[in-house]
C-alpha cells in the first residue's frame, strides 16, 4: 500500500514580502475616487462655514436688538427730560398731565420696584433652594418627577390670575401677619407704618405673591444644576464618611453655587418687569413713598402700563419712556451683580 505525502507550503513571512506590492494596494484603494473624496471634503467645509455665518449672526443679533432698544429710548426720554422741571433721579412726583410744565420723578417708582421685588426674593430663594434639595437628594425619583412637574406648572399660571388671587385671597389672609410686624416691630423703617390707610394692597402683600410667581423659575434652574453635580464629587464625600447632609454641603452646594445665583436673578429680573400683578395687588398711593413694607405706589413697569392708554403725547410719553430707560438699565446693573457674585461662570 502506497503512502501518499501531501507537501504544505511553508507560511508566508511578511519580513520577505515586497513592500512595494502593499503600498501599491493601498494607493489603489485609497485613490481609487479622489474626485469623490474631495467633493464631500469641500461640502463639508462649506457647510461648516454657513452653520458658522447663522450662529454669528444669531449672536449680533440679540446684541443689535438690545441696542436698538437701548437707543430707541435714550432718543424718545431726552427731549422730556430736558423739559422736565424737577429733579428726575430724586422727585417723588410723576406729573404729565400738562405737556407745558412736566414735574415727573423716580424715586418713588425705584423704591416701590426695589423693595417690591428684593423681599420677594428673599422669600423665595430659600424655599426654592429647599425645594431643588429635597427633590435631587432626598425625594424618591417617582415622587420627585411629580414635584416637580407641580412647581413647573406655576410658572404657567398668567400673572392676572396671580393678581386676583393676591388681593382677593392673599391679602386678608396676610392681613394678621402684617398687623403683628407692624404692631411689634415698627420701630424698624422697613415695618414701620406706611402711606397707606389700610394694611392690605400694600408692598408687603405684592412682594409675597412675586415671591410665589418667581419661585418655579428658580426652583427649576437650581435643580438642573444640583442634578448635575458630578458623581464622583459625591462618592468621594461618602468615602469620607460624610452624612447626608455633609455631601451637599460638601459637593452639592459648592458646584450649584454659581447656577443657583443665576436662577436667583432670573427671578429677581422677572420681578423687576412684573406688570398685571403688581398692578392688581399693590394699591395707588397720593402721599410720598416712606420705604417701608406697608408702602403703596407703583413700580416702573405698573406705571407705564396705567398711563399706556394716555400715550398721545411725545413729551408726557416721553417721561413714561425715561422711567423704561431705567428699568431697562436697572435689568444690566442685576445682571453684572448677578456675573460678579457667581464669579464668572455659571455650572451645569
Amino acid at each position: 500500500m502506497t503512502e501518499r505525502t501531501t507537501e504544505q507550503a511553508p507560511p508566508r513571512d511578511p519580513r520577505n514580502e515586497d513592500p512595494a506590492a502593499g503600498s501599491a494596494t493601498l494607493d489603489t484603494v485609497t485613490d481609487s475616487d479622489p474626485d469623490g473624496r474631495s467633493r464631500g471634503s469641500s461640502s463639508r467645509r462649506r457647510g461648516e462655514r454657513v452653520f458658522r455665518g447663522l450662529t454669528s449672526g444669531s449672536g449680533l443679533l440679540v446684541v443689535a436688538a438690545i441696542a436698538a432698544i437701548g437707543i430707541f429710548l435714550l432718543v424718545q426720554a431726552v427731549p422730556s427730560l430736558l423739559a422736565n422741571n424737577a429733579n428726575f433721579l430724586t422727585s417723588p412726583l410723576f406729573d404729565t398731565r400738562d405737556p407745558a410744565n412736566l414735574n415727573f420723578g423716580i424715586r418713588d417708582l425705584l423704591a416701590v420696584t426695589l423693595l417690591s421685588s428684593l423681599f420677594a426674593l428673599v422669600i423665595a430663594m430659600p424655599v426654592a433652594l429647599g425645594i431643588a434639595l429635597f427633590l435631587t437628594q432626598y425625594a424618591p425619583k417617582r415622587i420627585a418627577r411629580t414635584f416637580a412637574y407641580v412647581i413647573d406648572l406655576l410658572a404657567a399660571v398668567p400673572s392676572i390670575i396671580y393678581g386676583l388671587w393676591g388681593i382677593a385671597v392673599l391679602a386678608p389672609a396676610l392681613l394678621p401677619i402684617a398687623t403683628w410686624l407692624q404692631g411689634n416691630l415698627g420701630w424698624f423703617p422697613l415695618f414701620a407704618p406706611g402711606n397707606l390707610p389700610v394694611l392690605t394692597g400694600t408692598i408687603f402683600t405684592g412682594g409675597v405673591v412675586l415671591a410665589v410667581m418667581i419661585l418655579p423659575i428658580i426652583t427649576a434652574v437650581t435643580r438642573e444644576v444640583f442634578s448635575q453635580t458630578p458623581r464622583f464629587h459625591i462618592e468621594a464625600a461618602q468615602a469620607l464618611g460624610a452624612t447626608r447632609w455633609e455631601v451637599i454641603r460638601m459637593a452639592v452646594l459648592p458646584y450649584g453655587r454659581s447656577g443657583y445665583i443665576a436662577g436667583s436673578m432670573l427671578g429677581l429680573g422677572r420681578a423687576l418687569g412684573e406688570t398685571i400683578a403688581v398692578l392688581i395687588v399693590i394699591r395707588a398711593a397720593t402721599s410720598p413713598s416712606s420705604f417701608s413694607l406697608f408702602d403703596g405706589g407703583y413700580t416702573f413697569a405698573s406705571l407705564i402700563a396705567s398711563a399706556a392708554s394716555e400715550f398721545s403725547q411725545p413729551l408726557p410719553t416721553g417721561a413714561y419712556i425715561a422711567a423704561g430707560l431705567v428699568l431697562f438699565v436697572l435689568t444690566f446693573v442685576v445682571n453684572a451683580i448677578a456675573r460678579v457674585v457667581a464669579g464668572g461662570k455659571v455650572n451645569g
